[in-house]
């Protein structure tokens, strides 16, 4: 029993059109990651600085939404509309979104009304 591997060969074009394809999402990386570097670094500022608490914790409450954002379509690949479930995905993700925000604004309103 021999078995035989299946071996792709490409051709010029298609290893130029993977390698500019694969430099561009790099380049897509490197500029979410330097973003969400910065945005963490703004957070810890603001602390840093002494700013009042009803300044910090919305600040930071807005820029953790931005950061899970950036980290759900850059790193969990979100972006990338070749894949046939990503609707369902994208559907399931702002359902959390959409309750998880009700019943904090629930809760909120229970505890400080």
């Amino acid at each position: 029993m021999s078995q035989e591997a299946h071996v792709e060969t490409r051709t010029q074009a298609q290893y130029e059109y993977d390698r500019h394809h694969n430099k561009v999402h790099m380049r897509k990386q490197v500029v979410n990651f330097a973003i969400m570097i910065l945005l963490t670094f703004i957070a810890f500022t603001t602390v840093v600085a002494g700013f009042s608490a009803t300044f910090i914790l919305p600040l930071i409450l807005l820029l953790a939404g931005i950061q899970v954002v950036l980290q759900l379509y850059a790193f969990m690949h979100m972006e990338d509309r070749e894949m046939h479930m990503i609707g369902v995905i994208e559907f399931f993700m702002w359902s959390g979104i959409f309750i998880a925000l009700t019943f904090f604004v629930a809760f909120t309103t229970i505890i400080w009304w």
